[in-house]
């Protein structure tokens, strides 16, 4: 119950805050706790603790006193709680002290994996005696001396300790004029709250500068903190001058803001609308590269803060460069947020041939790369492919074979004239690099005009958008794309709800994104095949294991046509016709439809057997000594461990890891870890730079999970992997995003100073444009790198019944 006790007297104060690391039990009374102390003996004692907190509902979750060593307090009595204080009354009945009162305790259940966190609510153990005998008695002096947290990952302050209401409406009278509020913010204090102001804040107030002292070369970052705290705020943008010294400029193109705009894992630029919500707080987090030769001295510049339809806000700002020179841009220490320019990289983003592929050979219209061959027809469509490898796969031969019976036909059947016929308008143009080659070209046919970009890759995967106009206003009983196979290579299929094995002789299939994580198949033989997917312009990679129903397949508006579209699969003469259609519509004249696809020439090199043969994995942390006893070559570091303890985050560990590592060279062996995009640790120091750029690094989700996550994320993620012995509780990655950037170059940094020799996938959340960067960076003077893929079997509900083989085919 909450009571109103008009007779006691408190003692309130500013807090301290601290950490306390195995003081007490997590698990069993929380992570948070205000210390205590009762001056004299007594009956009853009055504590005001002004705890600031920033979750929602503080009166709704249980309080728990004890004493100093530890013995539960039953009768303790609340008479106000609420976010920005606790009032409570309780029997100090060990006498004058210390008492401890734990104020987030919680339990779990579920997996120990995947935990559910409850926060009981309040339960009133007060005995009716104790409380008729505490009447009319006064409280004996009790001062609250601090709040202590039992890490430093768990600690709310300085930036989670919230602002009082008193304090906001003072802040709000002092700035009626303005229309929002800005407060520059240093890199070692990231913005944590979204709907709150940090006690920090008020302290300082709004400021109209920033000034910080840096090093020569670094990568430097700060945040400019946006309060919308009179309306809404749309469309914020960040402009920056030069910053000029005495002799130099460091030039307003050196410095960006990651929260409007970037580059993303495919290498397209890109803008970011931000919009603040009112009562809101948006940081914007704003990236200088520092030149190594630029002079010491001042730098002043400014920035200017635009909100539409608002009077801009200018804030000035002062670089102190020193004369010390920081090598590599400071990434070394990546707790100064150094690596925020990873997010924009583009390392190992370019066309060059991997190994053992070959560079492409384009004679006429056809395209040569490593033991196949393409054809193209005038419509810009496979018209042939032809496999060299032998039945073995451990060999090429000197005659091919052909896969197709005929060439692919994108087909439109009229409603009124039966099926269209097309007349080339444009011939095949080409662009021919060693890794790519590209071409174009167009046909029209009475009603409808087509467009096709193709795009060969060295090994064996091809792009294909078709765009689709109207000429006029036609009705159409269907459209689609044959695919017909020679009936050797249609011996087998593997997709479209269909596990693998041998190929049904007749086969229907219809669109169900909602449910299933399926836009195409894999149809062939050993040594030759084909696995086609089914997209559009409004293509986004789903999430995948067990996290598929929480991000699924985006429906294409051409092929799945409001799940009229779908595919069809039978036996014709001596081959297979595989025909993905999308059924009737009617289009208007001018309107576009992208009937996308891609295709994986499948297989994509002979079996290198020696490699196979002579490497031998050892799946554990274990002593050098211990691997090489054992006749291992190669050994798989996952994560959990002393030296790569964080999931998806090998970055805390560093220097126990190179020592590892040099010893395992020293005696012959190859190290690779864990490391992959999918869900990403909660120790990873960028967490809450990424938390600013909304759901573009992380998905959007429920919340729930490891306390940790509750308190300090609050809501809107997906919890995940979480490892109970180091209190490591990952959230999933969003899909595909600018984090791949930074997962390229940690790679790279990896490669280059703690020496892996690869890596260990769990599955994998990117595409196929990020493996080929990783597999480029991974290489150095000890081979190319290894890489192995861990999968689950992921044809099941949750995973929309997708093939594994089928979903890392392209990889």
């Amino acid at each position: 119950a909450l009571l109103t006790f008009s007779y006691l007297e408190s003692f309130s104060q500013d807090l301290r805050y601290s950490l306390c690391e195995n003081c007490w039990s997590p698990d069993s009374l929380g992570n948070h706790r205000a210390v205590m102390d009762v001056m004299t003996a007594g009956k009853v004692a009055r504590a005001v603790i002004p705890w600031r907190r920033r979750d929602y509902l503080p009166d709704g979750k249980n309080l728990l006193v004890t004493d100093r060593v530890g013995n539960i307090i039953s009768n303790v009595m609340r008479i106000s709680i609420h976010r920005e204080e606790a009032d409570i009354i309780f029997e100090p009945r060990s006498g004058a002290g210390q008492y401890y009162l734990y104020f987030m305790k919680y339990w779990t259940k579920g997996r120990s994996n995947y935990p559910v966190v409850i926060y009981p609510p309040y339960k009133d153990t007060a005995d009716p005696k104790w409380i008729e005998s505490i009447k009319g008695v006064p409280p004996v002096p009790t001062m609250v001396l601090e709040i202590q947290s039992i890490d430093e990952l768990s600690s709310f302050y300085p930036m989670e300790v919230i602002a009082t209401n008193v304090e906001m409406t003072r802040l709000t009278e002092r700035n009626k004029t303005a229309e929002f509020l800005v407060f520059p913010e240093d890199r070692l204090h990231p913005v944590k709250m979204k709907t709150d102001l940090p006690q920090r804040w008020i302290q300082r107030g709004p400021q109209d500068f920033f000034s910080a002292e840096v090093l020569k070369g670094e990568n430097f970052s700060f945040q400019l903190g946006v309060f919308a705290h009179k309306k809404k705020l749309e469309n914020v943008t960040v402009k920056f001058s030069d910053l000029k010294g005495a002799t130099d400029v460091i030039p307003a193109a050196s410095i960006s803001c990651i929260n409007t705009s970037g580059i993303n894992w495919d290498g397209t630029s890109f803008e970011k609308k931000v919009d603040i919500a009112q009562a809101n707080v948006q940081p914007l987090w704003c990236v200088v590269t520092i030149p190594e030769s630029l002079s010491a001295g001042e730098y002043t510049g400014s920035a200017i803060i635009q909100a539409a339809g608002m009077v801009a806000k200018t804030i000035a700002i002062r670089l102190k460069i020193a004369e010390k020179l920081v090598l590599n841009g400071g990434v070394d220490e990546p707790w100064k947020q150094t690596r925020l320019t990873w997010l924009n990289s583009q390392v190992g983003a370019n066309d060059e041939v991997i190994a053992p592929y070959l560079p492409l050979e384009l004679k006429g219209n056809s395209i040569s790369l490593l033991g196949r061959k393409l054809e193209v027809g005038e419509m810009g469509l496979p018209k042939q492919i032809t496999t060299y490898f032998s039945p073995e796969m451990t060999k090429l031969q000197a005659e091919g074979k052909q896969l197709l019976s005929a060439g692919f036909e994108f087909s439109a059947i009229s409603k009124d004239k039966g099926p269209v016929q097309w007349t080339n308008s444009k011939q095949l143009e080409y662009h021919a690099s060693p890794g790519a080659v590209t071409w174009t070209s167009e046909n029209i046919s009475e009603p409808l005009k087509i467009e096709t970009e193709g795009r060969l890759e060295f090994d064996g995967f091809a792009n294909f958008k078709i765009k689709l106009t109207t000429l006029h206003d036609v009705e159409l009983e269907d459209m689609g794309l044959s695919m017909p196979v020679e009936k050797y290579f249609s011996k087998y299929m593997m997709g479209l709800g269909h596990k693998g094995g041998l190929r049904p002789s007749s086969f229907s299939w219809t669109w169900d994104v909602a449910n299933k994580n399926q836009d195409g198949a894999w149809i062939g033989n050993i040594n030759g095949g084909i696995q086609f997917s089914l997209r559009a312009e409004n293509y986004s990679r789903p999430l995948n294991t067990n996290f598929y129903l929480q991000k699924p397949l985006v429906l294409p508006p051409s092929w799945g046509n409001a799940g009229k579209g779908g595919v069809q699969i039978s036996e014709v003469g001596n081959g297979t016709s595989v025909r993905a259609f999308s059924g009737p519509r009617s289009m208007k004249a001018g309107e576009t439809l992208y009937y996308n696809f891609t295709l994986l020439i499948t297989p994509f090199h002979t079996l290198d057997t020696d490699f196979q043969w002579r490497t031998r994995f050892y799946h554990q942390y274990s002593p050098v000594d211990t691997i090489v006893k054992r006749g291992a070559s190669v050994v798989n570091i996952h994560h959990a461990n002393a030296i790569n303890p964080f999931i998806n985050y090998p970055f805390i560990r560093t220097k126990e890891m190179k020592t590892y590592i040099d010893e395992a060279h020293g005696k012959g062996l190859k190290v690779k870890i864990y490391n992959t995009v999918r869900e990403l640790s909660n120790h990873a120091y960028e967490t809450p730079v990424l938390r600013s750029l909304g759901t573009e690094i992380y998905s959007t989700g429920k919340g729930g999970g490891f306390s940790w996550l509750q308190e300090h994320l609050v809501d809107d993620y997906i919890a995940a992997w979480f490892v109970p012995e180091l209190k490591d509780a990952a959230v999933i990655n969003s899909g595909m995003s600018r984090w791949h950037n930074y997962y390229v170059e940690g790679i790279r940094w990896l490669v280059q100073n703690i020496g892996i020799d690869g890596i260990y996938l769990d599955d994998v959340a990117f595409d196929r444009t990020t493996m080929k960067r990783i597999r480029r960076v991974l290489q150095s003077e000890r081979g190319p790198g290894i890489i192995d893929l861990h999968s689950a079997n992921q044809f099941n509900k949750r995973d929309g019944f997708n093939n594994s083989a089928n979903l890392y085919l392209e990889h």
